[in-house]
């Protein structure tokens, strides 16, 4: 048996828990404790300043904020060379993917004007459509794919044929194209009718926002991966949502899409006005492992999942979705 001096002496600081369970995706080499300077291009969300990215986005105010003065205005305006396809991601349900996708096309559609598009291809009952858009008509994916073929054929027509098809933001930023919800649709989603709507929308919209789904063995969710120019990674600051990232980005590296891995941009979305310590750790990590980090922080407008307005939105929040959107497309703007 030890002695009482041995009981009182001071243990060493456990680990905390979420260090340890990220640790396991991490690339050889790298230094958990580690903070990477953040590149000198990205935009920082709203914050004092104090952490890398300006993580302290939670406590952001809209003093002197004005988002039609946002520095990245011009750059998210510019030419991207050619349609673009934005993949929001992450196998766990409750991350934010839906108002991630919505919020980016906002920004990026009150920036740009028009061509933009959120299409909710979420297999299973997604709600993009009801959160996103206003609904001038009940028409959904399950339309646009049985009616596919006349749709492809309208030549030179195909905007306005498509258009019967979408729906549209309640400010008219952004187009929506709404999921479905019979469960069976999944079955006529295969990578050939996929790849038939991301043709449409790609000939009619310079950006396309998609809300996935959950299975990541689903050969939807493959196609679109597979045909995404950015992949956005989104989360919140909790441990199982964290991990369920990591774990795809290691999934996605064994398949053989190290370059999309490595372009991708982590979004972690505050859904408190508080979210601890675990935000900063996060930050960090997933700096090892995406080509960027944003932040957005809470607001209570989007706490009742009900329909998104942006205008409705805090200054500050809509700050820190241009940000958000700049870092996401900023590789593409020439």
């Amino acid at each position: 048996m030890g002695s009482i001096d041995g009981w009182s002496a001071k243990q060493p600081e456990p680990v905390p828990r979420w260090r340890t369970l990220l640790s396991r995706g991490r690339q050889r080499g790298d230094d958990p404790s580690a903070v990477l300077d953040p590149p000198s291009s990205s935009y920082p969300v709203v914050g004092t300043g104090a952490t890398p990215r300006q993580v302290t986005a939670w406590t952001a105010n809209d003093a002197g904020l004005d988002p039609a003065l946002h520095p990245a205005l011009p750059m998210l305006r510019r030419d991207l060379g050619r349609p673009r396809v934005i993949a929001f991601v992450n196998p766990k349900g409750g991350v934010h993917k839906t108002t991630a996708t919505v919020l980016t096309a906002a920004a990026l559609g009150s920036a740009r004007g028009d061509g933009v598009i959120a299409w909710d291809d979420n297999e299973l009952r997604g709600t993009l459509g009801l959160r996103a858009g206003t609904a001038r008509h009940a028409r959904t994916i399950r339309h646009l794919v049985s009616d596919i073929g006349e749709v492809e054929a309208a030549g030179t027509q195909l905007a306005e044929v498509a258009d019967d098809y979408l729906r549209h933001s309640s400010d008219g930023s952004f187009d929506v194209l709404a999921g479905d919800e019979d469960p069976k649709l999944a079955r006529q989603l295969d990578p050939e009718t996929v790849l038939r709507v991301l043709d449409i929308l790609t000939r009619t919209h310079d950006v396309i926002c998609i809300d996935t789904g959950n299975n990541v063995e689903s050969p939807n969710w493959r196609t679109i991966v597979s045909s995404a120019d950015q992949l956005v990674v989104t989360s919140v600051p909790r441990e199982d949502a964290a991990f369920t990232a990591d774990w795809m980005l290691d999934l996605l590296e064994a398949d053989g899409y190290n370059d999309l891995v490595q372009n991708a941009v982590t979004l972690l979305s505050c859904p408190t006005p508080r979210p601890g310590p675990l935000l900063d750790d996060l930050v960090r990590h997933f700096q090892t492992r995406t080509r960027d980090v944003a932040v957005v922080p809470y607001d209570p407008t989007l706490e009742p999942g009900s329909a998104i307005k942006y205008s409705e939105l805090r200054v500050s929040t809509r700050y820190a979705w241009l940000s958000a959107a700049a870092t996401i497309i900023q590789r593409f703007a020439k």
